[in-house]
């Protein structure tokens, strides 16, 4: 049986154990659009200098609709995380790099801990 202590986001079991943490950023909140926004502004710019259309793009990220990308461009959605080396690809950036400016944008809690509050270099 899991549980959670007041006030505390993350759950315990009686023996002690704790299960998985998730801190999801509502997209209703204005700081988190801002930044979904942002992403979108450097994963849009990211393409057209590589002089690719969202078809283009959709098709190397495996994207099943070209219009997934539109929606990140216009900050409705964030990739999903297994598919970030394949976005790193088809943008032909080194995916380390790649992968912590989105953590600037998708887990700025996170990566202000391991980073620091400064930006990443683009």
């Amino acid at each position: 049986m899991l549980f959670r202590l007041r006030g505390s986001r993350s759950w315990s079991s009686r023996s002690g154990a704790s299960a998985v943490y998730t801190n999801p950023q509502k997209l209703n909140e204005p700081h988190v659009q801002k930044l979904r926004q942002d992403a979108g502004r450097w994963l849009k710019g990211m393409r057209e200098s590589r002089q690719l259309t969202q078809r283009d793009l959709a098709v190397s990220v495996g994207a099943e609709y070209y219009t997934f990308i539109s929606q990140l461009e216009n900050g409705r959605g964030r990739i999903p995380p297994d598919r970030y080396a394949d976005w790193a690809k088809a943008l032909d950036v080194p995916v380390r790099p790649f992968v912590k400016k989105l953590m600037s944008f998708y887990d700025p809690v996170t990566y202000n801990l391991l980073f620091g509050s400064g930006t990443p270099e683009d």
